[in-house]
């Protein structure tokens, strides 16, 4: 069972930063993919930002430029930095990662970090 914890959240003012961390139980080498994503009041999750096994990076188009996805092997950890940060970024933020094997993918999400970016 791979347990995810995140942590860094809270209370910004706009223009700042905050850094997530993800610590996964176990080795990362074994996800496939590892990303963020966050979900605002009365708005569906989406994804922020992504890293796969080879190390590409994706990112939504409305974080581009201000956020970063990064990941330490030996501490299995993900990291999410936060820059410019805006109002419209207030949103509980979600560490996930997944398995893909043939004809199956296993989902795991950690509890959520609230960020809140507000003067």
């Amino acid at each position: 069972q791979v347990q995810l914890v995140e942590s860094g959240g809270g209370l910004v003012q706009p223009g700042g930063s905050l850094r997530l961390s993800c610590a996964a139980s176990g080795s990362i080498f074994i996800f496939n993919t590892m990303g963020w994503y966050r979900q605002a009041p009365g708005k569906e999750r989406e994804l922020v930002a992504v890293i796969v096994s080879g190390g590409r990076t994706n990112y939504a188009d409305s974080v581009k430029g201000r956020f970063t996805i990064s990941r330490d092997n030996a501490k299995s950890t993900l990291y999410l930095q936060m820059n410019s940060l805006e109002p419209e970024d207030t949103a509980v933020y979600y560490c996930n990662v997944k398995i893909i094997l043939p004809g199956t993918v296993y989902d795991y999400w950690g509890q959520g970090t609230q960020v809140t970016v507000s003067s």
